[in-house]
C-alpha cells in the first residue's frame, strides 16, 4: 500500500544542475561541451538551465565526453520527470479531500478495508487504492456511471449514501476475488436448495461456512460484508465475470431477515440470470420492481408457502408452542413463521419475539 511520502517526495533537481556541477569540476564551458557532443549550444544551455530534458540519445553523447554512463543521465531525467508528475498529482489528491469525506472512513479502517490514518491526504490515497482508481473522476465514471447506473440501473448522484454503498459493494468484489469456485451450474443450485433450507432450520454455529461451501459447489460465490454507516443494505446479487455473487450484510442480525434475504438473492440467480443485478433496500420502480417482487415471492414461498401459511392463520388461538410445532411440520424455522405473521400484522408484535435467533458470523 502506498504512503503519503510516495506522493509528496522531497525536492528533486533538474539533471541540468548535476551537469553544470560536473562541467564546472572539469572547467569545461557550455560552448565547449556543445562542440564536443555535437549538439547546438542552445540545446546544452537549455538543459543546464532546466528548460529542456536529457534524451536517451543525449545521454549516450554525454557518456562519451564525460565518461559517466548514459543510464545515469537517463535515470536522473526519469526521476525528475516523475517528481514533476507527483507534484502535479498532489493537486489531484488535495482536490479529493472533500470527496473522501463522503465515505465512512473510520469504520472502513476499523474493518481493515483501508489503512487507518487521520491525515486527510492519506485518506484520499488509500481510497483511490481501495477503488483502484487514480482520481475522483475515475471513481465517478466507473462506480457511479458504469457500475451503479448501468449495471444496477440506479442513480446515486443525489444520494448522500452513495459513497458508503459503493464502498460496501467494492468490498464484496475484493472478497469474491479471493474465492475459487467451479463454473456456475443452475441445476446444481436447484439441487442444493433443500440442503440450504436444512441449514436454515438448524442454523449451526458454522452455518455461513456451510452455505458458502454448498453454493461454491454450484458455482455461486457467497460473502458476508459488514454494514457501513449510511449503507442500509441487506444484500446484493450480481455477476462478476460470469460468476454469480451473493453479498450479504446480515443487517439487524436477525435470522428470519437474513434467511429471507439469502433465498431472495438465490431467486434472482435462478429467475433472472446475468442481466439483472440487485441491491436490497434500495428503491426500485418499473421492471426492476417486478423482478424484486418475483424474488420476494420465490423466497417467501420456499420458506413457507401459501398453503402452509393459510393453515397457520386458520388457528385462531395461536401460541408460541403452536408456532414451534408448525415449524417442525413444515420443515422451516419458527422465526420464519412469526416474522411472516408479524409482517402481515396478524399477531401482536410481542408474540414470539423470543423465537428469533441472532445471526453470528464469527
Amino acid at each position: 500500500m502506498a504512503t503519503i511520502t510516495q506522493y509528496y517526495p522531497q525536492s528533486v533537481s533538474h539533471p541540468g544542475t548535476t551537469l553544470a556541477e560536473i562541467l564546472a569540476e572539469k572547467e569545461m564551458g557550455a560552448k565547449e561541451f556543445a562542440v564536443r557532443t555535437g549538439k547546438p549550444e542552445k540545446t546544452i544551455s537549455d538543459v543546464l538551465n532546466g528548460k529542456s530534458s536529457i534524451t536517451p540519445e543525449m545521454g549516450i553523447l554525454f557518456e562519451q565526453v564525460l565518461k559517466i554512463p548514459s543510464h545515469f543521465w537517463i535515470n536522473r531525467q526519469r526521476t525528475y520527470d516523475e517528481y514533476l508528475a507527483r507534484v502535479a498529482y498532489q493537486k489531484t489528491i488535495e482536490e479529493g479531500v472533500a470527496w473522501s469525506k463522503t465515505f465512512p472512513y473510520a469504520k472502513m479502517a476499523a474493518l481493515g478495508w483501508v489503512k487507518p490514518t487521520i491525515k486527510k491526504e492519506e485518506k484520499v490515497i488509500h481510497l483511490f487504492e481501495y477503488f483502484e482508481v487514480s482520481n475522483t473522476k475515475g471513481y465517478y465514471d466507473f462506480y457511479h456511471n458504469q457500475k451503479l447506473l448501468v449495471n444496477f440501473r440506479i442513480s446515486l448522484k443525489e444520494n448522500e449514501n452513495a459513497g458508503a454503498i459503493a464502498a460496501w459493494l467494492r468490498q464484496g468484489e475484493i472478497q469474491a476475488a479471493a474465492l475459487n469456485i467451479p463454473e456456475f451450474n443452475k441445476t446444481k443450485l436447484t439441487e442444493i436448495l433443500p440442503k440450504l433450507k436444512t441449514i436454515m432450520v438448524s442454523q449451526p454455529a458454522d452455518f455461513f461456512t456451510k452455505i458458502q461451501d454448498l453454493c461454491s459447489y454450484a458455482g455461486v460465490k457467497v460473502v458476508h460484508t459488514p454494514c457501513l454507516p449510511k449503507a442500509p443494505i441487506h444484500g446484493s446479487t450480481r455477476w462478476l465475470n460470469d460468476v454469480p455473487l451473493i453479498q450479504l450484510s446480515g443487517r439487524y442480525r436477525r435470522n428470519d431477515i437474513f434467511w429471507f434475504t439469502f433465498f431472495h438473492e438465490i431467486g434472482h440467480i435462478l429467475l433472472h440470470g446475468k442481466k439483472y443485478i440487485s441491491i436490497e433496500n434500495i428503491e426500485y420502480d418499473g421492471e426492476n420492481q417486478i423482478y424484486e417482487n418475483e424474488a420476494d415471492a420465490f423466497s417467501a414461498d420456499f420458506l413457507l408457502n401459501k398453503q402452509q401459511e393459510k393453515e397457520i392463520i386458520s388457528n385462531q388461538s395461536l401460541t408460541e408452542s403452536d408456532i414451534i410445532n408448525y415449524a417442525k411440520k413444515f420443515q422451516t424455522h419458527p422465526a420464519i413463521i412469526i416474522g411472516r405473521l408479524q409482517h402481515l400484522k396478524l399477531v401482536p408484535f410481542g408474540l414470539g419475539n423470543n423465537l428469533f435467533h441472532p445471526i453470528d458470523f464469527s
